[in-house]
Order: C-alpha cells, then structure tokens, then sequence
C-alpha cells in the first residue's frame, strides 16, 4: 500500500486506533485525516481528545513518543473543524481540494495564530498552548 487513500476512513481509523497503520502512510495529509474522521462523529472537543489520545497511543507503540507534539495535534484538529464549517466536501479527498492549504501551508497558517515557534518549543510538545495571536474560532 502505497497511500492512506487506499483505506476507506473505517478502514484508516481502525488501522490508525489498534496501530497497525503502516507508519510510512502516517503523513500530515493522514493526521489531518484522521482529525475529518473523528470530527465528522463527534464534536470538535471530543474529536481533539479522540485524535491525541490515538495518536499518542500510535507514536508510544511506534517508539517515537517524542514526536507528538500536543499544541500542533489540537491546532490541527481545530483548523480541520473551522476549515469543514466553510466546506461544501462530503468526503476528505475534496476537503482537501478545496483547502490545499491545510496539507501545503499549514506552516503559514499556524503563523497567524502562534507567534512563537510551536514546532519546536518543548512546552507546545507537551501542552496544548492557546493561540497568542488569532484564536482558533
């Protein structure tokens, strides 16, 4: 398997939940999937607690616990949820052609929220830190 599209969302969320997803399909494209999947069933609360706790999970299998990055995980989840709100997809392959720039310039739009570097910050790592500049509506 060459791609997490090749799953239906059922099949990449149970994949993803008992961690036999493939690491090498885990990109940031897949987290953001996995964000549409639990926000498509739960609230958006609900879905930020579902996604770090499977994704820590994932990474603590894996070995690479030091890879999760908490403040990065509930940004992601919140920026998929605002994102939906505008979106007309039924289906995360065209949420992600309507909003290329949640998989291309995710970077840039964490800079309109964070003025420090979460991508590195220890604290961020740990912690969810709130936005210092535009909060996530």
């Amino acid at each position: 398997m060459k791609n997490h599209f090749e799953l239906s969302d059922t099949e990449f969320e149970k994949a993803f939940s008992n961690c036999s997803l493939n690491p090498e399909l885990f990109s940031h494209e897949a987290h953001l999937r996995l964000a549409w999947i639990h926000i498509c069933n739960l609230d958006c609360e609900k879905a930020v607690d579902k996604v770090c706790e499977q994704l820590m999970a994932y990474v603590s299998f894996l070995g690479v616990k030091d890879k999760f990055n908490k403040t990065l995980t509930v940004a992601a989840v919140r920026a998929v949820n605002h994102f939906m709100g505008k979106s007309c997809s039924d289906n995360f392959r065209d949420f992600m052609a309507e909003f290329p720039r949640l998989k291309n310039n995710f970077r840039e739009l964490m800079a309109f929220h964070y003025r420090m570097d979460i991508y590195n910050s220890s604290e961020a790592k740990e912690n969810y830190l709130e936005p210092d500049l535009l909060p996530f509506g």
